[in-house]
């Protein structure tokens, strides 16, 4: 079968086994609900066309059945505007036709939840889970986290991490099976690690050049973002991860709103994002910080004092380049690595990130699309594992 290709994106057929109509298409609903930003219409407009192409329904099960379902099970809502400019859910009785309002569609905080949940399976998946998940510290003590390894008891120990297994085979070796007693001196604790806390902040850049050159940057980098943030919150909710994005400035952005982000017509102010990120992270109380940033690399703009912009895209711009250099050595003195994800190939703006990387003392990773999630993971693990004093 022929493969499609459209607007930059492509398309390969697959069936999935064992699958009901709606599985089937609701799974290529998600990937087309994360390339639309969100925009329900679009999408329903593109798996239409797939439908088209590769008979993805039939009478039996449509796509005006599938968009129903949707609606049953709560992934997505209708709302109308009446005459006097106001919405309302649908549900009393208006439908759009009836000449009140122009009804739209929006998915739902669930259907957020569950793009979350696919980015994290689709880029993480591989990954073996951990329950409750935490960091090794690399020193051990009085923890959370079995090392497998024994020690003596020592006073204050809890008695949930005594082992009785070992502790009773001290026993029989120190006293003898004839005559058995348990003292203290036999008892044996399973070594713990401590657990660090992290506070993240993730930097997306959203300029233009994004998307320049038919390639898509952002839709991984969204992806990436949103399996991020489900690893966290899940998997170590005592750490914090803090989103922002950046064009000509830079701006927080609610983890619920992922989905729907998009590139501008902007240009890339990577001081102004760098300024928020540390911003950020001087509010949290935790002592390990770290910034991510995920860019295509050309820094091209800043805000001047007086509020107007100084913009270049011709090259790199020494001034602009300069400022970029002194964030990564404030970024340093505050004990905060930057890792970038660089995801173009240009050698000049790979020198660029390797001297930004040398000021700040951070790592740099010079990546195509592919992989992408999973070199943020590694590297977050790596990041968590600092070693406590005393």
């Amino acid at each position: 079968m022929a493969m499609m290709t459209r607007k930059g994106f492509r398309f390969v057929p697959y069936e999935a086994p064992e699958q009901t109509p709606f599985e089937k298409l609701f799974d290529i609903f998600q990937e087309l609900i994360t390339h639309t930003s969100g925009d329900f219409d679009e999408a329903i407009d593109w798996l239409r066309e797939l439908d088209k192409e590769y008979e993805l329904t039939d009478e039996n099960y449509t796509i005006d059945d599938f968009i129903e379902d949707l609606k049953a099970k709560g992934y997505i809502r209708e709302e109308f505007e009446d005459g006097d400019g106001q919405s309302n859910d649908g549900e009393d009785g208006q439908d759009g036709e009836d000449g009140n309002g122009n009804g739209t569609i929006s998915i739902t905080a669930k259907m957020e939840r569950i793009i979350r949940r696919r980015a994290l399976d689709q880029i993480f998946g591989k990954l073996k889970r951990r329950g409750a998940g935490s960091h090794k510290t690399g020193s051990s003590g009085r923890g959370d986290e079995h090392t497998g390894d024994f020690r003596e008891y020592r006073y204050g120990d809890a008695l949930e991490h005594i082992s009785m297994t070992e502790s009773l085979k001290n026993a029989q070796i120190n006293h003898g099976i004839g005559n058995f007693s348990l003292s203290e001196e036999d008892l044996v604790v399973e070594d713990t690690h401590y657990k660090a806390q992290m506070s993240t902040v993730l930097m997306i850049d959203i300029s233009h050049s994004m998307i320049l050159y038919g390639e898509d940057r952002i839709t991984p980098a969204k992806k990436v973002a949103m399996a991020l943030a489900e690893l966290i919150t899940t998997r170590y909710p005592k750490d914090t991860l803090d989103i922002l994005v950046f064009g000509n400035d830079a701006w927080p952005i609610p983890i619920k709103d992922l989905p729907y982000l998009k590139v501008g017509p902007y240009h890339t102010n990577t001081v102004a994002g760098l300024q928020l990120a540390m911003d950020m992270l001087r509010r949290k109380r935790n002592t390990n910080k770290q910034i991510f940033m995920i860019t295509d690399g050309k820094p091209s703009c800043l805000r001047l004092p007086d509020g107007t912009y100084y913009k270049n895209s011709v090259g790199l711009d020494d001034y602009i380049v300069e400022k970029c250099y002194n964030m990564a050595r404030q970024a340093r003195k505050l004990h905060i690595p930057i890792t970038t994800f660089m995801i173009a190939q240009d050698p000049y703006l790979m020198r660029f990130v390797r001297h930004f990387t040398e000021a700040n003392k951070g790592k740099a990773f010079f990546t195509g699309l592919k992989g992408l999630g999973e070199m943020i993971f590694e590297d977050y693990e790596s990041n968590r594992r600092k070693r406590l004093k005393g």
